[in-house]
């Protein structure tokens, strides 16, 4: 697997939470040769298993991977005198927004702007201000007659960014959250193709996570697995941001410790990076994860989870910026982690 080239094909995709069909077709692609199954379910969830090889007679175990293949967005609401009018769909900083390149998904893919009036036509009080949500509007350079055959309201809006290489192994574009951590998973599973592991392994591709974690709530009730690990994006350390509030680029996955995370996952993943010296921190949530790991924890009867964060900066921007040694890392953690499950774990 060559991780860049997966995460620019995912990243440039589309997938704004409720539709993440394009964005999963990459993934099924990447995952049809390391899985004895695939499906996808009612909720937009990709499922992939890979079995295990038990002893004879020993008993049925099983593990689910977890990350989200959505994207925050925006969504349209008006179309008003040529231009469109429009809402958030996940947390999406308004801050960001002003100037950005988005495309329209209409009847077909419709490149457009978000603008808004001139500094020079504000009250001079209001230019210091960020420019409120709905005094912005999308130019498709479209005249208003056309654009109502074209563009509906309900359609999605997704952020248009060129995917971009940096120094040092970095790499920037949108969507990292949480695409890196799909990519991560994709390379645990073809890891496992070249290891002996003896508990079944799901990958899941949740969707909705955006707005609510609702991918990994329906997919963890259904598959039920014994443990799972979710895998998503940490505050990587950047200027403005305390250092107890972040992880270290390129220092390896940040393993999560805290309620939302069951004691002996962490130590089980803390104990195989250790034995295998991968680069690994220790990421400190003394409550809510706010990631997959929320809902999958408490699903059913509750479920043991870890939860892994790639080290990501300028979190919920078309910028976002991660090492992909880190990415990288982070598969062979969920690789090794596994291969060393037993029937007594």
């Amino acid at each position: 697997m060559d991780t860049v080239e997966l995460l620019r094909d995912l990243s440039q995709a589309s997938g704004v939470s409720g539709r993440e069909e394009e964005v999963q077709a990459i993934v099924r692609k990447a995952l049809e040769p390391h899985a004895d199954d695939l499906r996808t379910d009612a909720l937009g969830n990709l499922i992939a298993l890979k079995k295990g090889k038990r002893p004879d007679g020993g008993p049925l175990r099983t593990i689910m991977l977890a990350a989200h293949a959505d994207e925050i967005g925006l969504m349209v609401k008006e179309l008003d005198e040529g231009f469109v009018r429009f809402t958030r769909v996940g947390g999406v900083d308004v801050r960001t927004l002003l100037g950005q390149e988005v495309v329209v998904h209409g009847l077909r893919p419709l490149p457009g702007i978000v603008a808004s009036r001139p500094p020079h036509l504000t009250a001079p009080g209001e230019r210091e201000k960020v420019v409120p949500l709905d005094d912005l509007f999308i130019d498709l350079g479209i005249p208003e007659e056309r654009l109502s055959k074209l563009v509906r309201v309900g359609d999605f809006v997704t952020m248009r960014r060129d995917f971009l290489d940096l120094a040092a192994g970095r790499v920037s574009g949108k969507a990292f959250d949480d695409r890196a951590g799909v990519v991560a998973v994709v390379g645990c599973m073809e890891a496992l193709s070249t290891m002996d592991h003896q508990w079944d392994v799901y990958a899941v591709a949740t969707s909705q996570e955006e707005v609510g974690l609702r991918g990994a709530m329906v997919s963890a009730y259904g598959i039920a697995p014994d443990v799972a690990i979710a895998v998503d994006v940490g505050f990587g350390a950047q200027p403005g941001v305390e250092e107890t509030e972040s992880v270290a680029m390129d220092g390896g996955p940040a393993i999560a410790r805290g309620p939302n995370i069951h004691p002996l996952m962490y130590e089980g993943l803390v104990a195989t990076a250790k034995k295998h010296e991968v680069p690994h921190q220790t990421e400190i949530i003394a409550g809510r994860s706010g990631t997959d790991a929320w809902a999958i924890q408490v699903t059913r009867e509750g479920i043991p989870c870890g939860l892994l964060s790639i080290p990501l900066r300028y979190m919920h921007t078309s910028v976002e910026t991660v090492c992909v040694r880190d990415i990288s890392r982070t598969a062979r953690l969920m690789a090794l982690f596994i291969a060393g499950l037993d029937e007594h774990f």
